[in-house]
This record gives C-alpha cells, structure tokens and sequence, in this order.
C-alpha cells in the first residue's frame, strides 16, 4: 500500500440525498492490492489539523492520472474492508512521515 506523497491540496464536492453540496479535502489516496481497489480519505474543506472531524473513506476507479471525480465514489459495504481502512488511517495519523 502506498499513500499519495502529493503535498498539493485536493478538494472535492459531495452532495448529499437532499442535494446539499458540501466541500471536502482529500486527506490522502491509497490502493489495497488484497482488494485490488483504490481508496480516498476525506476531512471537511478548512478544518484544522488538530481539530477533530469525521473522516470519510470511499472506494473508487481512479481516472488516467490517478485522480477521483466525486461520481466515481463507492461506498465501503465490508467490515473487513472497513477495517483495512481504518487500519490505514491510524498509520497516517500517528506517523509524523506520512503527513
């Protein structure tokens, strides 16, 4: 698994069942050989470091550059897949390398 070294900051619009659109900063990408998919890792657009927010974890088909466009997002359905994920996500955050 590798995690997306691009210091650059990504953002991406969600929108929701009522249609609400709501701005996201893409903490970081990575790809799951065990699932043979790629993952993306949300945190609302302007929130601080420090601050605590939900974080939220899609799949998704990655364009030519490795991108994510907002229509190609998955929802996360195994608890083991889950899991994986969030496994991830705690080497990202108590790893000062990787931030």
């Amino acid at each position: 698994m590798a995690a997306d070294a691009n210091n650059q900051e990504e953002l991406i619009t969600l929108v929701d069942d009522q249609g609400n659109e709501t701005l996201y900063q893409v903490l970081f990408t990575f790809e799951s050989e065990d699932y043979g998919k790629s993952y993306i890792l949300l945190v609302p657009a302007g929130s601080e470091p420090e601050e605590q927010v939900d974080v939220l974890a899609f799949a998704f088909n990655p364009d030519e550059n490795g991108d994510a466009k907002d229509a190609e997002l998955f929802d996360i359905e195994n608890d083991e897949e889950w899991d994986m994920v969030e496994g991830v996500l705690d080497t990202f955050l108590n790893d000062e390398n990787m931030r």
